[in-house]
């Protein structure tokens, strides 16, 4: 088999995989994606394919789960990450990027741990819209860092206690909203070339039935089971960005 057979594979089963965790959960691609894509596509195209995937899944899940919408709710989110996508981008030449991953995970993996198997999760009523700004903020800004804006939003509507079809219709546009911004500012910088149009269609393709049944399967899960596929996502999102820093911060010493 030749290396670009295997390589067009490679792109289309990591799409598949991300997508189906997508539509099941509102978020996860990017992170997905790249755990199988990190050892064999080149850094760049792959965050291009997963940045295009993961928007692409966004809106056929966005048509398809729609109970729960609601604009007021949505606003601060999105005006926060607005904010924060470009200062992320800003940071990005300034900030110790691998740090950062590792400092997210090692935050990630404890606390979503400790919530999945705590009998009853403490609920933060404290801060309203401004806090809920905030999370989005630190959203983008980790999105304009490393391509990862849905885990500090999720995990802050989970700490909320919000009902699973409120919080998944906020995480779910909240990262459609960042990744077309993102996606744009790839256009723009010029790296998307025409080059790359074959591989986006082969991620297109391989999202779109996978988005489709995660979706089928999320509306027939209970308040609970939804809590754990989300808690369990992000241990597992804290765990890939550990392991993708780590090693490089040991390297270092």
């Amino acid at each position: 088999m030749s290396d670009g057979l295997s390589l067009y594979l490679l792109v289309a089963l990591g799409a598949g995989i991300a997508g189906f965790v997508q539509g099941l959960s509102g978020f996860a691609f990017g992170l997905t994606a790249m755990s199988i894509w990190a050892w064999s596509v080149e850094p760049r195209l792959a965050a291009v394919l997963a940045t295009f995937g993961a928007l692409t899944g966004q809106v056929i899940a966005a048509v398809t789960v729609r109970r729960g919408f609601d604009m007021r709710a949505l606003l601060p989110f999105v005006i926060g990450g607005l904010v924060g996508v470009p200062l992320g981008v800003w940071l990005l030449p300034h900030l110790d990027a691998v740090l950062f991953k590792a400092c997210l995970g090692a935050l990630l993996v404890p606390w979503c741990l400790a919530m999945l198997f705590a009998r009853s999760l403490p609920r933060v009523r404290w801060g309203g819209r401004p806090a809920d700004a905030v999370s989005g903020l630190l959203g983008g800004v980790c999105g304009g860092v490393g391509g990862f804006t849905g885990p500090i939003p999720t995990l802050w509507c989970t700490l909320r206690g919000l009902e699973r079809d409120a919080q998944r219709a906020i995480i779910q546009n909240f990262n459609l909203s960042m990744l077309a911004v993102a996606f744009t500012l790839q256009i723009g910088a010029g790296h998307v070339p025409a080059a790359m149009l074959p591989m986006l269609a082969i991620v297109a393709v391989c999202v779109l039935v996978p988005v489709l049944l995660g979706a089928r399967l999320y509306v027939g899960l209970s308040e609970l089971a939804f809590r754990h596929v989300v808690l369990s996502l992000l241990t597992v999102s804290g765990v890939v960005l550990l392991v993708s820093s780590v090693p490089a911060l040991l390297q270092r010493g």
